[in-house]
């Protein structure tokens, strides 16, 4: 399996909620994400969750430790990503996360905000977060 990590399970490594743990162990077996998905991380860590500069800096550090790849998002992954949202009907930011997933070559997308078990180029969205979820 080659995972791909959405924003919410980066930020929940670095808060008290009780996906904590959940989200740490699916980040502890490797995968990537894309500077998008860094990027909306600091955004969330000093609006949402008022985290100060050095905190946003040390997890940050932390995540380019964990991952095994941060992908930058080119003009192809944005085509990719209008495609994906017009013909799935996925909010933009949702499809921009979904095509760097896919040209990633990843199999499985952890995602909480995303439609668990479905499937969307060889990509399985799997919310973590679930009884369900491996």
């Amino acid at each position: 399996m080659k995972a791909f990590f959405d924003t919410n399970i980066l930020v929940y490594t670095t808060t008290s909620d009780r996906r904590k743990q959940q989200a740490a162990a699916c980040l502890s077996r490797g995968g990537v994400a894309s500077i998008q998905v860094l990027n909306e991380f600091v955004h969330v860590a000093r609006r949402k969750l008022r985290s100060d500069w050095l905190q946003i800096e040390l997890a940050l550090g932390q995540f380019r430790a964990s991952l095994d790849d941060i992908l930058p998002i080119t003009l192809d992954t944005h085509d990719s990503a209008v495609a994906l949202a017009r013909d799935h009907g996925l909010a933009f930011y949702d499809a921009l996360i979904v095509a760097s997933a896919i040209e990633a070559g990843c199999d499985t997308l952890f995602s909480e905000d995303m439609q668990h078990g479905r499937s969307i180029g060889g990509l399985a969205i799997i919310n973590p977060f679930l009884e369900s979820a491996p």
